[in-house]
């Protein structure tokens, strides 16, 4: 029978026997090699695809949860041939920890296994109790929205369109109770593990009498093994019927399923960044066809790719074009910043309008979307900057307190930390300066300018320990925070009472990205921070600054038009042949040398040329092999290679041909490569 494995060899499952039938979906402890693993069954065989002789035992089946179901495993298979993974790589990774190590069963500390343990332990203490939140009235376009989707008795993906603070949540709600109602399941998933908390205590409240005290499960990265495991067992047993998860949530067997939702569904932190690069969002597309639901996709800035397919009519497009309360849209401002004379990075503008929200006992919210104090430290004598010795990158200046000894250098590509040198390494000169401006700089300039306001600063830095961000934002929404500075972590999502002011620093830095996709996220930051203002108070104001006033992505923000930026990129993609008009797969390598990396590439390219021509002739497109951007990174230099199609299931058909390739090549040239299908970042 076929067992997978989490090993990266060929499709990843391998050839095992056992004198007693074993189900599909079982896990099983082998040996493989020297070592023993957790593998999964997925096939059973008459003969086997090696050497009879050479077929080992199955050592032990594993009993303690039920067979992993067909749906799930049909996902499993599906995702490990569309992203061209190893389906043990696709598998095991996606189950909780103590499931798949083998040291969990054997061994003097197995006790029986994790789920037997666990169970042993006690109960965890009852929740408190959660009185429903007072339930908001529906406007009509949030009735009309729930009523097409609680009526949909299949398949159908729906575009929930609605602009911010219209309301979408409240359309979730009122959806998942009647499913829950019919005795369905919900998947509900969010980009971020930041969004999770406030998103748990709205649906405890107000799901908690409809399924009582275990109808909600959380699932995301903060998790620790053993608290991950109980709730995976309780979603995957059905006691939990609403699971609340970041992406790796859509890989969980869910026998009840009867709605998917997708918040935030344009967000880049639904695509996985390493190991199997799938995209949530995509999966839980599939997976609502594959199991015959709907899926609600919600956002107020959509991909491209979900609006092109609602433009087409693919998906059902629901839209929200008023706010939910009854207050307007913030107004936008652009204060052109050519001829102004900026302090530490404000404009004279900016600082009076924060002044006088802060006398009306407003928040005020500034976004710059760069941690730290500085990007770089540099000599003002002989232009020395201050370059990662591991990484073809700056690093970035941090402050810890205010004494000089607690600062440091660090890289936020590789994570190295240097002290800050007393001197210029090369001229020796004293005066050192900080250039440009990261979070914790403007903290501190704002704690110069309103010395009686209460800031808080939020972004990976001020994060890092568990918890905390939760606590921070605890104390903004309790309105024990004035000013709050913050990257892109607090652009989405959240629901800021008291949020009068934004401004939006430095985001001119994004209009000339070499990635296509460049001006499409930037609108969608600046439409999602800009919507935290006003969404509770009259007369929210939101100031960018710029020295580009005039680009559409700025013109269209100003409208607040989402309709008309999405037609013109969509007529800017499709003159050119970008996604989603054609179909793309990333070869990236790494090696010693850059040259190593792209002689494989180019040896990988020529392999596609020569045996496998005939998909050359349906439209596969080769890009000539490009050093990334940031070539090298903790001592490995990296390159690229982009192939294109205009047509999917010809890229598929060819990737499949060509990937088997790949790995033998790789290890020839002492190269690493990972392919990667439908890239966000080229």
């Amino acid at each position: 029978m076929g067992v997978a494995l989490d090993v990266p060899l060929g499709d990843g499952v391998f050839d095992y026997k056992s004198s007693d039938p074993v189900e599909l979906g079982v896990r099983v402890i082998v040996t493989f090699g020297r070592r023993k693993m957790i593998g999964v069954v997925v096939s059973r065989q008459d003969k086997p695809r090696i050497d009879p002789e050479q077929v080992r035992e199955i050592e032990e089946v594993l009993s303690d949860i039920a067979p992993l179901p067909a749906d799930w495993l049909r996902m499993a298979q599906f995702a490990a041939g569309y992203y061209q993974r190893p389906l043990g790589e696709v598998m095991l990774p996606s189950l909780p920890a103590p499931l798949r190590k083998v040291s969990a069963y054997q061994g003097k500390a197995s006790r029986g296994g994790p789920v037997a343990r666990m169970r042993k332990q006690r109960s965890p203490a009852p929740l408190p109790d959660l009185t429903p939140d007072q339930i908001p009235t529906l406007n009509t376009e949030q009735s009309g929205a729930v009523d097409q989707i609680v009526a949909c008795n299949s398949h159908q993906t729906f575009l929930l369109h609605g602009v911010t603070g219209s309301g979408k949540t409240e359309v979730y709600l009122h959806s998942a109770l009647h499913y829950l109602a019919g005795g369905k399941q919900v998947l509900f998933m969010v980009p971020e593990i930041n969004l999770t908390p406030q998103f748990e205590q709205v649906l405890r409240a107000r799901l908690v009498h409809q399924g009582g005290e275990d109808v909600l499960a959380v699932l995301h990265s903060g998790l620790s093994d053993g608290q991950r495991l109980r709730e995976w067992l309780r979603v995957s047993t059905g006691q939990a019927r609403v699971l609340l998860g970041t992406r790796l949530s859509i890989f969980t067997p869910m026998p009840h399923l009867g709605l998917i939702i997708v918040d935030e569904e344009h967000d880049a932190s639904y695509k996985q960044q390493d190991g199997l690069r799938y995209s949530a969002r995509d999966l839980a597309v599939w997976r609502g066809h594959d199991r015959n639901i709907p899926v609600v996709l919600g956002s107020a800035t959509p991909s491209l790719e979900s609006w092109h397919h609602a433009q087409k009519q693919r998906y059902t497009c629901l839209s929200l074009r008023q706010r939910a309360r009854d207050v307007t849209l913030p107004h936008i401002r652009l204060v052109d910043t050519r001829r102004l004379e900026l302090q530490q990075g404000f404009s004279p503008q900016l600082l009076e309008a924060m002044g006088k929200r802060l006398d009306a006992k407003e928040q005020v919210l500034v976004f710059l979307n760069r941690r730290g104090y500085a990007p770089v430290l540099s000599c003002t004598s002989c232009g020395w900057v201050s370059q990662c010795p591991r990484c073809t990158a700056y690093t970035i200046l941090h402050r810890s307190g205010s004494a000089a000894r607690h600062h440091h250098l660090q890289c936020h590509h590789c994570g190295y930390h240097a002290r800050v040198p007393e001197k210029c390494p090369d001229c020796g000169d004293a005066d050192l300066r900080p250039m440009g401006r990261g979070t914790q700089r403007l903290e501190e300039y704002l704690g110069e300018c309103f010395p009686a306001a209460r800031i808080a600063r939020i972004d990976a830095d001020s994060t890092r320990l568990k918890g905390s961000a939760q606590k921070l934002f605890a104390k903004v929404h309790a309105g024990e925070i004035d000013i709050l500075v913050g990257t892109q972590m607090v652009a989405k999502g959240h629901d800021f009472a008291r949020l009068g002011l934004v401004g939006v620093l430095n985001a001119d830095a994004m209009l000339f990205a070499q990635d296509f996709r460049a001006p499409e996220r930037l609108f969608a930051q600046l439409m999602q921070v800009a919507g935290r203002a006003g969404r509770h108070v009259a007369g929210g104001e939101v100031i960018v600054q710029t020295d580009y006033p005039e680009q559409p992505v700025y013109q269209a923000l100003l409208h607040h038009d989402y309709t008309g930026f999405a037609r013109h990129s969509l007529q800017e993609r499709e003159s050119v042949g970008l996604p989603p008009f054609a179909f793309q797969a990333l070869l990236t390598a790494e090696a010693k040398t850059i040259a190593k990396a792209l002689s494989f590439l180019e040896e990988a390219k020529s392999v596609a040329q020569n045996q496998f021509s005939a998909y050359m002739d349906m439209a596969v497109t080769f890009y000539d092999p490009v050093p990334l951007r940031v070539v090298r990174v903790a001592h490995v230099e990296r390159a690229q290679l982009l192939v294109e199609s205009t047509s999917r299931p010809v890229l598929q058909a060819f990737l499949s041909a060509w990937n088997p390739q790949l790995g033998p090549l790789a290890n020839q040239l002492r190269v690493r490569c990972t392919l990667e299908v439908d890239p966000l970042e080229i």
